[in-house]
């Protein structure tokens, strides 16, 4: 693949820069926005609901634990990434699936077995049949 000619590529160059320097500054201002909300919270514990911390987990897995030591500041890297763990676990446990109990024996093989039974005394069982 060819590389672009030197006069668009300094032009890609500049606006790469200016993108960044801008993505940059927007990541600064909300930096310092979150140091001064948490001032004026104080030491106070934040009560988050189950809906924010999964906002939070699912974006701070993205940026891994390193990046947010330098970054989060209402909770440690350590409980995001916990929150992500329990998310993908709570998505995969199947109990939207799973019914309590044993499944029911279909009334046809119920049937049979009691008839059966009843056909053998031998067996030395008595079965009960509930009406």
């Amino acid at each position: 693949m060819d590389s672009l000619p030197p006069p668009l590529a300094l032009v890609v160059l500049l606006f790469a820069g200016w993108v960044n320097r801008q993505q940059q500054a927007v990541i600064d201002y909300l930096l310092e926005e979150n140091r001064v909300l948490r001032a004026a919270h104080g030491p106070r514990r934040i009560r988050l609901t189950d809906d924010q911390r999964r906002r939070l987990a699912a974006k701070g897995k993205v940026l891994g634990r390193r990046r947010l030591a330098g970054i989060v500041g209402i909770v440690t890297p350590d409980t995001i990434l916990r929150w992500y763990s329990k998310l993908v676990a709570q998505k995969y446990d199947g109990s939207k699936t799973r019914r309590p109990g044993r499944p029911t024996t279909k009334p046809d093989i119920a049937a049979l077995v009691v008839r059966m039974a009843n056909e053998n005394p031998i067996w030395a069982t008595r079965v009960f049949v509930a009406d």
